[in-house]
């Protein structure tokens, strides 16, 4: 009988102790901004990659794409963290080499045209602590218009006649940033 007892009590201290860290745990719910990658080749089963950024989405919401991302001011490209670009070769932004590795992406929107910038600094939140010298590559792009609206900010690649092309877009918004490889 006393085994019995103690073998009980033991059995009802494990499922205690392990039904107090089930119920501890506790999950978010979906963020407002949605953490997204776009890579080039963009499909999911190739595995050999040239390219790949991590971004969150805003949603305008309501808003317009220049309440978000403000003419003049260096914008994360995206919400949350700033985005972060991997490259698994050399590549070229404008006539500047990038060696391959990972950076952030931040952008510095205006009316006509956006300027695209590569930055040394990683693992940044939004672009509050962004350092110009710690620039790689610049280039500055023009906006166009594009015939849907997006309510989510996206970012999609294609191929170019000399390497890839990095599409951003945002209600109707388009910005293409030319990488040669």
């Amino acid at each position: 009988m006393k085994h019995f007892k103690l073998i009980t009590a033991v059995t009802f201290g494990f499922v205690m102790l392990f039904s107090f860290q089930m119920n501890a745990q506790e999950f978010r719910g979906l963020d407002k901004s949605p953490m997204d990658a776009a890579s080039y080749p963009s499909s999911y089963k190739e595995s050999d990659k040239l390219v790949k950024i991590t971004y969150s989405r805003p949603q305008l919401k309501g808003r317009s794409v220049d309440e978000l991302a403000k003419e003049g001011e260096v914008w994360r490209t995206g919400a949350n963290e700033a985005a972060e670009i991997t490259f698994y070769t050399d590549v070229k932004l404008g006539e500047t080499l990038i060696k391959a590795g990972t950076y952030s992406f931040f952008v510095i929107p205006e009316a006509s045209e956006w300027t695209a910038i590569i930055s040394s600094d990683i693992n940044v939140w939004g672009s509050y602590s962004y350092k110009e010298k710690n620039d790689v590559a610049r280039i500055v792009v023009p906006v166009t218009e594009g015939k849907e609206s997006l309510e989510a900010f996206s970012i999609a690649f294609d191929k170019s006649d000399n390497g890839i092309n990095m599409h951003l877009g945002w209600g109707t918004l388009r910005v293409a940033v030319p990488f040669t490889i």
